[in-house]
């Protein structure tokens, strides 16, 4: 690495800067190892205190992790990393961006017609009511009440949401494996992060208990579908979890229901456990990312809170994406497409479960467009299934832990391709690897 990149300074900040800059420019990988404290330390002619109080500035802004044994190294994923597109070689398949199917979302074009496109002005942006209206309606069909606002999105409401509630520094929980836009937002702004174990039902409630007892001061859940595993939250485990919020009155829950419309699962809602809440439901899923929209039930205080934020800042959810979003919701061949992808996702999700159960594979997907699976060695078997032809997701990338997993999307995986998906993955998996 030395050679290819010359990490400088005297200070803590300085060398965190360097390190930043050789990130930031695509001179230090994703996934390079960074010298050891005292290697560094003595390269650098400065205390090894300074090199480990770096590595933590670093750690907390989420430009790296460390992997015990393994040792520092630049993550995946950071505000210092660039991302570039997703490249999948030639002739090998695609299992692994986790994007809805294009050719399941609804023709926005043959909405267009019933779509008011006027210009706006900065007096009267904000929520349109109309969608307020619809959204109200939809929510408490789900048993979801409280205030409601719109936000660019899951992850504006989610940084919008913790920003304030919480300060930089504050420990926020998430699910372990988790989603890892989500986490690495987290990091990117300054706050501290702890994992809470997930099984097929959600976040166990006793992982969670210990969190919030060690300091956690947000607890951030995904109600259905979550990334990677499929899991969705069940009856009892939502009440275990309220449970554990209500003895934690202070705690600022987030629940990110992005799946909704195209659920086959029931909503198990757990948020408005806690005094200040946030549900959020994007409509990136079933209608398109390109919209850019999220809805948000919250309690008074932090809707009024997110409101008042998103003013200072960019103002409003443009109008005219709103009201593609009414034009989706009102439309009954729109409702038709959406059912249509439901069923069609289900399927698809659930021939790969099926054909790796028949193979001695367990998985807990049961919605969304992801299965999660234990395998003993992550970078052969991701090695394994490229040479099949078969691109996936290695574990580390959503793991605190360094879980040896593979992430398979079956967004796109046609029910009678998956029996070969499956041989493959159980070539690649090797012996079984142990529950998370």
């Amino acid at each position: 690495m030395s050679v290819q990149y010359q990490i400088t300074g005297t200070a803590a900040t300085e060398i965190a800067a360097s390190v930043e800059a050789g990130v930031r420019a695509g001179r230090l990988a994703p996934g390079r190892t960074l010298p050891p404290v005292r290697k560094l330390a003595a390269d650098l002619g400065v205390a090894p205190g300074t090199v480990a109080s770096a590595y933590r500035r670093l750690r907390e802004r989420g430009v790296v992790e460390t992997g015990g044994r393994a040792g520092t190294f630049v993550r995946q994923r950071s505000a210092f990393t660039p991302t570039g597109t997703l490249t999948v070689p030639s002739g090998v398949r695609d299992l692994v961006s986790g994007e809805p199917d294009t050719g399941l979302l609804p023709d926005l074009g043959a909405l267009k017609p019933g779509v008011d496109i006027v210009h706006g002005n900065y007096r009267d942006g904000g929520p349109c009511p109309d969608l307020l209206d619809l959204a109200r309606d939809r929510f408490a069909a789900d048993g979801v009440r409280g205030e409601l606002t719109v936000t660019s999105g899951a992850l504006d409401a989610f940084e919008r949401g913790l920003a304030a509630r919480l300060e930089p520094g504050d420990t926020v929980a998430v699910e372990e494996p988790t989603w890892a836009n989500g986490r690495d937002l987290l990091l990117s702004a300054g706050y501290q992060v702890t994992p809470v174990a997930i099984d097929g039902e959600g976040p166990i409630a006793e992982e969670l208990d210990a969190a919030l007892a060690s300091g956690a001061r947000a607890f951030i859940l995904t109600s259905r579908g979550q990334n990677p595993t499929g899991a969705a939250v069940s009856e009892p485990r939502a009440a275990e979890l309220r449970d554990v919020i209500e003895r934690h009155r202070g705690v600022f829950v987030i629940e990110d229901d992005h799946w909704a419309e195209l659920s086959r699962t029931p909503l198990r809602f757990v948020a408005d456990a806690a005094e200040h809440w946030m549900f959020v439901r994007s409509v990136s899923k079933p209608y398109g990312p390109d919209l850019r929209t999220a809805l948000v039930a919250a309690d008074p205080d932090t809707k009024a809170r997110l409101q008042g934020r998103m003013a200072l800042g960019h103002g409003w959810v443009s109008c005219i994406l709103q009201h593609f979003v009414i034009a989706a919701w009102t439309d009954d061949g729109t409702a038709a497409q959406v059912r249509h992808a439901s069923r069609v996702y289900f399927e698809r999700q659930a021939a790969l479960r099926d054909a790796l159960a028949a193979r001695g594979i367990d998985t807990w997907g049961t919605s969304g467009l992801n299965l999660w699976i234990p395998v003993a060695d992550e970078t052969a078997a991701v090695v394994s299934l490229r040479d099949a032809g078969y691109a996936v997701a290695p574990g580390r990338g959503f793991s605190f832990h360094g879980a040896q997993a593979i992430r398979v999307s079956t967004s796109r995986l046609e029910p009678e391709a998956a029996p070969a998906v499956a041989d493959a993955i159980a070539y690649a998996s090797g012996p079984a690897a142990p529950p998370i």
